[in-house]
């Protein structure tokens, strides 16, 4: 694919940014100061110089980049950087109405487990009147009952089988996990790298107050003069001094900072108060994420089939000297903000807005899939052929996640989750799960 400006659009609602081909986190509303009023007069400013016409959507980000003062321009790579795909021609329409009995392994899901992601879900997907029939039924099942359960499924929803624009349909499932590192909040001892909170002059602009149509598509910058320009890269950031006071924790692994970035969410243990806290996904400095592993694979240090976190990890080990040269060659950095841990049994928020649960949340990319409806997914468990072929509910979003096909598994929190996570790279088949009655974007 070709590059676009650095500073290019963006998803609005970045919860993770997964390993390999991809990304990491969201949350809510991104970290808004008192300069977001300048997205309106900025692009009307442009649109005067440009006489571009609104419907243009591919002028508009152009024209935006070019006011930003963006000239770099960087490959499509995965994770929270990667500017959202336009719509391609396809073969057929992406998504294509089937039946239950033709999902492989429906019968024998344990719905149950994927019960509390459901209802999570329908407390919000309630509020949709495609939805409402559906999700207020789902209030009086017996949700012991695995009779009841397929039941309901059958009765209120149609299977859609998804399909790639080229026709095929099978994509790319990897995996992701919450993280758990250990830290202090003083910088003392081992505790060196910091983990930062929202600067203050990080602006974000909100292109939907202006275009509708690039809903949930924001720019990220800062304001210097009586100019907005990116903001810095990682590399710049880490080398300059003006994220100083933003320190939440200090932690003693700056690989494992790296990755809890990745991941977009994790859990920090202080020693000092023998505390555990939830550090959420707060923003992201707007610059496209680049994969590490895919650096080490193009200097030749490993083979694409090797580009795990663990090997990774354990290139860093071999080589402490190239540390900072490998961390940097991504320019993209997230920011957190501190949450309290009240049930370590819940996973952070999704995109949803929701807790995630573990084994029956997934990241989607939600131009193809709806936020929140749940997916039938058939694929392997990482490094195998066993099948892996469960109900999971799209939670989460990632700017790695992109196309139909296309799904990122949360594997929970510990040592396991981030095992398989880390190892997950499969191939896989995706149904999703629309009320009867509504009719699919894009399908038949």
């Amino acid at each position: 694919m070709t590059g676009l400006p650095l500073f290019s659009l963006r998803p609005e609602n970045m919860v993770h940014q997964t390993m390999k081909t991809r990304t990491k986190k969201a949350v809510q509303a991104s970290r808004i100061n008192h300069n977001m009023n300048l997205s309106p007069m900025l692009l009307n400013r442009f649109a005067k110089l440009s006489a571009f016409r609104r419907s243009s959507v591919p002028a508009l980000a152009i024209a935006v980049a070019v006011l930003l003062t963006a000239c770099q321009t960087t490959p499509l790579t995965p994770v929270t950087g990667q500017p959202p795909a336009r719509p391609v021609a396809q073969s057929g329409p992406a998504l294509r109405a089937t039946t239950f009995a033709q999902l492989p392994g429906w019968g024998n899901d344990d719905l149950r487990e994927a019960w509390p992601a459901v209802q999570s879900s329908c407390s919000v997907m309630v509020r949709k009147p495609e939805w409402r029939a559906a999700c207020s039924a789902a209030q009086q099942v017996n949700a012991n009952d695995l009779g009841l359960l397929r039941s309901y499924f059958e009765t209120y929803f149609t299977p859609y089988q998804l399909f790639n624009p080229d026709g095929t349909d099978t994509g790319l499932v990897t995996g992701y996990y919450e993280p758990l590192l250990r830290g202090s909040r003083r910088r003392m001892g081992p505790y060196q790298t910091p983990l930062y909170q929202a600067p203050d002059d990080l602006l974000t602009i909100d292109l939907a107050s202006v275009y509708p149509e690039l809903k949930n598509l924001r720019l990220r910058g800062k304001v210097v003069g009586r100019k907005v320009v990116p903001y810095p890269t990682r590399a710049e950031l880490m080398q300059g001094n003006g994220l100083a006071g933003k320190e939440i924790v200090w932690v003693e692994d700056p690989v494992e900072a790296f990755f809890l970035q990745v991941q977009g969410s994790g859990r920090v243990y202080l020693p000092e108060s023998r505390e555990t806290i939830r550090l959420a996904y707060a923003d992201q400095n707007g610059r496209p994420y680049k994969s590490i592993g895919r650096y080490l694979v193009d200097k030749g240090e490993m083979e694409l089939s090797q580009a795990s976190a663990q090997n990774i990890k354990a290139w860093v080990q071999a080589n402490p000297a190239r540390k900072e040269e490998l961390l940097n060659s991504n320019p993209s950095y997230v920011f957190f903000k501190e949450e309290k841990l009240p049930d370590p049994s819940k996973g952070p928020k999704g995109a949803q807005g929701i807790p995630l649960t573990p084994q029956r949340s997934i990241a989607i990319d939600p131009q193809h899939v709806p936020l929140g409806a749940p997916v039938f997914l058939a694929t392997t468990l990482p490094n195998s052929e066993r099948p892996l072929q469960r109900l999971v509910v799209a939670q989460d979003t990632g700017g790695a996640i992109r196309g139909v096909v296309r799904a990122d598994y949360f594997w929970g929190f510990g040592d396991e989750a981030e095992d398989r996570a880390g190892a997950m790279k499969q191939r896989g088949m995706m149904w999703v799960l629309l009320p009867k009655g509504m009719t699919p974007p894009g399908g038949n």
